[in-house]
């Protein structure tokens, strides 16, 4: 499978270098020269990889780290810094990030964090997801909510895989199209709104709270529900 890395690096001369050295290895590379265009690349686009500077014009890596990891961007992230303090290792590491590597490095060293990175992250045994009193497991197709079974479809299961994989992220239906129906989106645009219905009619007509909201004009999002305590301290301050 090829390894499809962002890199977020300023230094063009650095930049280039790990790219060209990436590619050579089968590696397929995206370059970003700055904070908020590296941040808007690892929002829109799928990477299995990251590798981040932490010195960045714009917003720095630690504020981009932190941003993806509240926007759910999963994606490993590989720090760069010229700073080898334990001061700034750490703020990395705390803002989200997976791994650093000092500058300056050889490049040998680079690579194979990067491999380790995507073996342990390839490797992780995820057989169930959970949101809520929502339950799927990946391995026997089952879905609970609320302790009761709920049968599904073949789509209907995939969609529903779909969004609890990307929780309180507005999902549109081109978005839908790709993960579940492999890209026929103009073909079946309607499909994906009768789907959705069927799933609202199966996970949330009989249960609270409502878990798939229409976000007009942009698509549907599945919302996490708030725990006991957030309910309490959000209508206090509301």
């Amino acid at each position: 499978m090829e390894i499809r890395v962002l890199v977020i690096e300023d230094e063009q001369k650095m930049a280039d270098l790990i790219k060209r050295g990436l590619e050579e290895e089968g590696m397929s590379v995206d370059v970003a020269g700055d904070g908020e265009s590296g941040l808007e690349a690892g929002k829109s686009n799928e990477y299995e990889m990251i590798v981040l500077d932490l010195g960045l014009p714009g917003r720095n890596g630690v504020e981009i780290a932190r941003e993806l990891r509240a926007a759910s961007i999963r994606t490993p992230i590989l720090i760069l810094t010229a700073n080898d303090s334990t001061e700034m290792k750490v703020r990395g590491l705390d803002s989200g990030a997976d791994d650093y590597l000092t500058k300056p490095f050889a490049f040998a060293e680079l690579l194979a964090r990067i491999r380790a990175l995507h073996r342990r992250t390839t490797t992780d045994d995820v057989t169930r997801l959970q949101i809520g009193d929502l339950t799927l497991n990946l391995i026997n197709r089952r879905v609970t909510r609320a302790g009761v079974e709920v049968q599904l479809t073949g789509k209907e299961f995939e969609l529903l895989k779909c969004f609890m994989l990307h929780p309180d992220e507005v999902l549109s239906r081109e978005i839908l199209s790709e993960k579940v129906w492999e890209g026929s989106f103009d073909r079946l645009t309607n499909v994906i709104d009768v789907y959705i219905n069927y799933l609202r009619n199966k996970i949330d007509r009989n249960f609270e709270p409502r878990l798939i909201d229409t976000v007009r004009g942009r698509g549907y999002l599945f919302r996490t529900p708030l725990s006991p305590s957030r309910q309490v301290a959000e209508s206090k301050a509301s």
